[in-house]
């Protein structure tokens, strides 16, 4: 049975907003008292969460599927719905977050740490919102907008500063059992650590962690045996250990070939591990023939200028100075790393010709793209004519009539907002602004009216201005 799980593929899904309440106040004696429709509430957000009491992705192995709740949609009487519960989800220390293709999303290191793998749905604007001077009684709201659902990828890299590498049975679960309270399972036959072990030391003022990888074989690189599923585990490493086995009882091993293999399949895996700093660990000479053979080799061993250590994890002969040793590596390197600065926020302002959405030809379609432009659409109930004139009228304000026609767009040329398997469609006619003008007032027909003056006229662009504040507000992010 799995007990231990390094990496998961998670769907994740936010919680969708609630759509916006088209309601009229009514009363005895004042029938139409104006719209009081509420806002829709903010969908939930899945969020990773480093917890220092998860060591295991297990949870998500067996559960990959993951959602949060959805905003509840406004009602009646200006009551807004209520916002969709974030969904927390705890991960282990070390965890690195990918998409499908690979690509690193976030690196989580640290209590607490936190990254937003789905992004909840915005609520929809309620009838209250949307009315205006000009607009008295929307009879249509705006629909929910729904949370990122998408797939990544949980991988799980040990955080230690030591990492114990060798092969089966050389003892690497004893050394950590001994240098630290850590109590891994031990026995004399080959894959007995089955999962990285990890291990406190405390030696002088110096506290740092031990992990014990699975054993490596040669080709662990190209994945046979364990290595492959854990060689991730020692990437954050700051030292690297050899345990080597001075009383191996099969012939065609001693401590040098062990150690060129190993080496050989450290530096087939990469993610620059051969620039960490070695030390060497001859263990077993508690063994009579153990200790022969490490005396045998290690002025081998330091003449390729590494630091070599006799041990024993049954006597402890040798555990002190080991202990010391890889405290003052470890102290060196944390004293050379560079200090971490504050983050800075970077703010990068639009380009003043940028449009907020782009307007290509595809074929015998006009294909228009922009965060803005498909939100909109997204949000518009087509069922609703009023609704629909609503979003002509704001997707005029925003230029994309004008692109349209620049890019060479007529009258019944098909027009597509969104991407290609998830767009809304429509043949265009360029006096879509008229229309929305008049679906947008209610029982008003512009066309049956005499000019008005310049001052009414003047008086009626600026009532069309504010009409759209609050909704330029909410796209903004500041509902």
């Amino acid at each position: 049975m799995t007990t231990f799980v390094d990496r998961v593929e998670l769907h994740v899904a936010a919680g969708n907003g609630g759509h916006g309440c088209a309601s009229v106040h009514r009363e005895k004696f004042k029938p139409l008292g104006g719209p009081d429709g509420g806002n829709g509430g903010r969908g939930g957000d899945v969020l990773l969460v480093v917890d220092q009491d998860v060591t295991t992705l297990l949870d998500y192995h067996h559960s990959p599927h993951r959602k949060a709740t959805n905003g509840r949609p406004g009602e009646g009487g200006n009551r807004s719905g209520k916002d969709g519960t974030d969904l927390v989800l705890p991960v282990p220390d070390g965890t690195v977050v990918l998409d499908g293709e690979g690509n690193v999303l976030a690196d989580l290191v640290g209590q607490g740490t936190s990254f937003v793998a789905g992004q909840g749905g915005r609520g929809g604007l309620g009838n209250a919102a949307l009315s205006s001077a000009r607009r008295k009684a929307p009879g249509f709201a705006l629909l929910g907008t729904p949370g990122q659902a998408r797939d990544v990828v949980l991988e799980l890299k040990t955080v230690a500063d030591v990492a114990l590498v060798g092969y089966p049975s050389a003892g690497k679960s004893s050394l950590i059992s001994v240098l630290s309270a850590a109590r891994p399972k031990i026995a004399d036959y080959p894959f007995t650590t089955l999962v990285p072990n990890l291990g406190v030391v405390t030696a002088g003022a110096t506290v740092y962690t031990v992990a014990d990888v699975p054993g490596l074989i040669p080709g662990a690189s190209q994945g046979k045996g364990l290595g492959l599923e854990f060689l991730r585990h020692v990437e954050r490493c700051s030292v690297l250990v050899h345990v080597l086995d001075s009383a191996a009882l099969e012939s065609e091993r001693d401590p040098l070939s062990d150690l060129d293999v190993i080496e050989e399949e450290l530096r087939a895996y990469g993610a620059g591990l051969a620039d960490r700093p070695r030390v060497v660990v001859l263990n077993k000479i508690d063994v009579p023939d153990g200790r022969d053979l490490a005396a045998m080799v290690r002025p081998e061993l330091e003449a390729r200028g590494l630091r070599v250590f006799e041990v024993s994890a049954v006597s402890r002969e040798g555990l002190r100075e080991l202990s010391f040793a890889l405290a003052d590596i470890v102290a060196r390197t944390r004293a050379e790393r560079p200090v971490e600065q504050p983050t800075r926020v970077v703010i990068r302002p639009k380009a003043v010709d940028d449009a907020g959405f782009t307007v290509t030809q595809d074929g015998d379609m006009f294909r228009v793209r922009g965060e803005k432009p498909e939100r909109w659409v997204r949000q518009t109930d087509f069922s609703n004519d009023e609704a629909v004139g609503y979003l002509a009228e704001r997707l005029n304000r925003l230029g994309v009539e004008d692109e349209l026609v620049k890019a060479g767009a007529r009258a019944g040329d098909g027009v597509a907002i969104g991407p290609e398997d998830d767009a809304v469609v429509f043949d265009w006619e360029p006096s879509m602004s008229a229309g929305a003008e008049l679906l947008g007032r209610r029982g008003e027909d512009p066309r049956m009216e005499p000019p008005r003056p310049a001052a009414i006229r003047r008086r009626d662009r600026q009532a069309a201005h504010d009409e759209y504040a609050e909704a330029d507000a909410y796209d903004e992010g500041e509902y």
